[in-house]
């Protein structure tokens, strides 16, 4: 495997760790009528990568739905080399798509001039996909075999060679709150944890992340959403503002307050990040006071990793060929219950919000005059 090292005055190498030093060049602009005036800013920043890989483990929310079991059976068909046949011939598991597995960086030029290109998982020390310790929460008991089955994104002939190990693996119960998702989905709740008030909910979460630390002898423990997209929350001063009122909510059991916030909540009580893959509102000011007391990371308002990607892309090229897109829309071949979720008005809004495209439309002006009026208009 490729290894690099920086020869810099800027980046150091001890035993435990790469420390560098990096000057983000920037600008700060200052607009007085139709005058605007540029003004160079350069802000310095110290990284620190520790150099032993940790063993990391990942507890998803919605582990038995789409994404779950999808990215659990493609680690695992790699784990296990698994092969497959299609119509095109036998396959085999691969990380292609993979930003960390498969992407590479252009490090620059040698003495003769070749352009040296390194893998991404290269430049400094990363855990394995194949090493990740995966578990987490749904709202279904069903094993994630059968879950599998369920979501039919993949190959059958990959599904019945993975069926086995998939079995294996069953989600603990999660919270669930009907007002936040479609009514739809109750039918397929019978895996709920069972909670007095939204504090007791909170401790049982932190719980299973302790127990399955614990467990699996882990260093570090992330806290992924990946289930159904919530409608939006409704931040109000006094609960979502600052770290003790949102405490403080919780505790009085306030009824504006999501699931998805809950476990934001006890992963940062946990010292474990918390990635948020869906678009709703869920890291409010007061979460991000709190990860800042408790020195942890939260982040995330969406995956972008399918359809909002390409959207992103295809739109970023035509804006920046001054064509002005009217209208994008797309839908959901799939089937399943995310579509089936999304049919909920409340639950569709922020598949529908201008997360696409709303930086576009300010990044234009000459396109898109108004932007507030002319926005193109989003169908999922």
């Amino acid at each position: 495997m490729t290894t690099v090292r920086v020869k810099s005055d800027n980046v150091k190498y001890t035993d435990e760790a790469i420390e560098s030093k990096y000057v983000y060049h920037s600008t700060r602009v200052t607009k007085t009528g139709d005058a605007v005036e540029v003004e160079p800013v350069d802000t310095t920043l110290r990284f620190r990568t520790e150099r032993k890989v940790p063993r990391v483990g990942t507890m998803l929310v919605g582990w038995g739905g789409n994404n779950g079991t999808t990215v659990t059976a493609g680690i695992l068909a790699n784990k296990h080399g698994i092969t497959w046949r299609t119509k095109t011939g036998v396959q085999k598991a691969n990380y292609f798509g993979s930003i960390t597995q498969s992407s590479t960086i252009n490090l620059g030029l040698t003495r003769d001039l070749h352009e040296t290109f390194v893998p991404l998982n290269s430049i400094v020390p990363m855990v394995s996909p194949n090493d990740l310790v995966i578990g987490g929460w749904d709202c279904s008991s069903m094993n994630l075999g059968d879950a599998m089955q369920r979501a039919g994104v993949l190959d059958v002939q990959l599904q019945n060679a993975l069926y086995d190990h998939m079995k294996q693996l069953t989600p603990l119960p999660a919270l669930f709150d009907l007002d936040f998702v479609a009514g739809n989905q109750e039918g397929r709740a019978d895996n709920t944890i069972k909670a007095a008030n939204k504090w007791e909910a909170v401790e049982k979460v932190r719980a299973d992340i302790r127990h399955f630390k614990s467990t699996n002898q882990l260093d570090k423990v992330i806290v992924l959403w990946t289930a159904n997209t919530e409608r939006f929350c409704d931040h109000a001063t006094g609960i979502h503002d600052t770290a003790d009122n949102f405490i403080a909510a919780v505790k009085r059991n306030e009824a504006e307050i999501s699931p998805s916030s809950l476990y934001a909540l006890a992963a940062i009580l946990e010292g474990s990040s918390y990635i948020n893959g869906a678009p709703q509102n869920t890291i409010c000011n007061g979460l991000v006071e709190l990860a800042r007391q408790n020195k942890v990371f939260i982040g995330g308002d969406d995956f972008k990793s399918g359809q909002t990607k390409m959207k992103s892309a295809l739109v970023e090229f035509f804006v920046g060929a001054g064509i002005k897109p009217e209208c994008i829309a797309s839908y959901n071949h799939l089937g399943n219950n995310d579509g089936y979720n999304l049919s909920a008005p409340a639950s569709s809004a922020p598949r529908k919000s201008p997360r696409v495209t709303s930086w576009m439309t300010w990044w234009r002006p000459t396109t898109f005059s108004s932007p507030l009026a002319k926005s193109p208009t989003i169908a999922s």
